[in-house]
């Protein structure tokens, strides 16, 4: 079957936050067709539709559709206790986010949370995201299965831990390659899966569970590696207590294997100059997690600085420790972020970093984050009036950024009309 979806249709022809919002496509009365679960033509909607007579038609109105969003950063084993109250990263982690990682040893317990962690993302338009896993196997395969059973595409990886960390949710050096080498074999390149090798951050991690997991990724070089970067400055310090012959964050990981053009950082705010310096000349992607960088209170990424070095940027939700499912409530945040350093984003960026930045940062741009011929049909159909609110500012506004920025900012799960991952309808308000 061929489907033929109608409305306003956004995407995009280069990076808006170098090349400005002109890197943006949009058409007022557009279309995508849809064939074998990929993009096979976009353009006028009257134009499709004579081309195509016998195509099935779903007309959205006034409705934008864009590519899915896309989540470089979420914890799907702390779908349970996202919005727990007052904690700085490592007290938030032993109060909330071990005791609850503790529970993913019973496959049954991982099974529910997997299957309600990806139908929360479906429900407010994500259709692709990069998770943590536990150190559990069976963490792992239940996401995979759950995501499987969907047809999502998703990347994913066993969270790696051998120190700091409570008895129970501690593996070692031997058995995180092992475990991770093994579940890798099993579902890397499956279906629409991707296996990242994950080890949760330095201070988790003896030396000897981080030059393992580097010999794995130099033995699977196409896997993405995972990890967090200098979230908070008591967390910094607490890295070169435990490597003090490090020169800093970053080395820890190159020196042991795990730093490259495939590497994704989570947060990476406090940085310093010769860290952003290799950074950039890795190609290595930084993902900025507003939400959970003020929740936590982690501090103001520095989005302008780092995207003018020509850094690789992607936007996250981090769930749990970010207090929404919801990248348009992560735009937002990223947008009031950029204000504080006295940097407006333009509603342009704020788009991209939530679709094609997020997927460029996971190095799936080829494939999702895009409507464009060819990639896969994973899409989110947005409703610019999905509340009073919303759709009072909008019938003031004079382009579309000023019709869809009032979303951005005031949006939720209800302004998500439809979500269709590998061009088929999933969701529907």
């Amino acid at each position: 079957m061929t489907d033929l979806i109608l409305g306003q249709t956004l995407c995009f022809a280069g990076d808006p936050l170098i090349d400005g919002p002109g890197a943006a496509r949009h058409a007022a009365r557009g279309g995508v067709l849809v064939r074998d679960g990929r993009i096979a033509a976009l353009g006028e909607a009257g134009a499709l539709r004579a081309a195509h007579p016998q195509a099935r038609v779903t007309d959205y109105g006034d409705a934008l559709i864009s590519a899915g969003f896309v989540d470089a950063h979420a914890h799907y084993p702390q779908t349970a206790i996202i919005a727990s109250w007052g904690k700085r990263l490592i007290d938030w982690l032993n109060t909330y986010t071990f005791p609850e990682e503790m529970r993913f040893a019973d496959p049954a317990h991982a099974e529910k949370i997997a299957g309600r962690h990806l139908d929360l993302l479906i429900a407010h338009g994500t259709t692709t995201v990069a998770s943590y896993c536990t150190i559990h196997p069976e963490s792992v395969e239940a996401f995979f299965a759950a995501a499987e059973a969907r047809g999502m595409r998703v990347l994913a990886g066993k969270t790696c831990m051998d120190r700091n960390a409570p008895e129970g949710l501690r593996d070692t050096a031997q058995s995180a390659y092992d475990d991770s080498k093994a579940l890798l074999r099993r579902w890397h390149g499956r279906g629409r899966a991707d296996y990242v090798i994950t080890p949760r951050f330095a201070p988790t991690s003896t030396p000897e569970q981080l030059a393992a997991l580097g010999a794995l990724w130099a033995e699977h070089p196409d896997c993405l590696m995972q990890t967090h970067l200098s979230e908070q400055v008591d967390e910094i310090a607490w890295v070169k207590s435990l490597y003090p012959a490090a020169r800093d964050y970053l080395d820890i990981y190159e020196t042991h294997g795990l730093l490259g053009p495939r590497a994704v950082y989570g947060h990476a705010i406090h940085l310093e100059p010769r860290e952003r310096a290799r950074l950039a000349e890795t190609g290595a992607a930084l993902v900025h997690c507003p939400t959970s960088n003020t929740f936590i209170g982690s501090g103001l990424f520095d989005m302008a600085g780092l995207a003018a070095e020509g850094q690789r940027i992607g936007l996250a939700t981090d769930t749990g420790g970010g207090s929404s499912f919801s990248m348009l409530r992560t735009m937002a945040a990223a947008y009031e972020i950029a204000q504080l350093r006295h940097a407006a984003l333009h509603p342009s960026a704020l788009w991209w970093l939530a679709t094609q930045g997020a997927a460029r940062a996971l190095r799936i741009d080829d494939r999702v984050g895009n409507l464009a011929v060819g990639m896969e049909a994973d899409m989110v159909v947005i409703d610019l009036g999905s509340t009073p609110a919303i759709a009072q500012r909008v019938a003031q506004a004079g382009d579309i950024w000023e019709a869809v920025f009032p979303t951005i900012m005031m949006g939720d799960d209800r302004a998500v009309r439809a979500t269709w991952i590998a061009g088929r309808e999933v969701s529907k308000a």
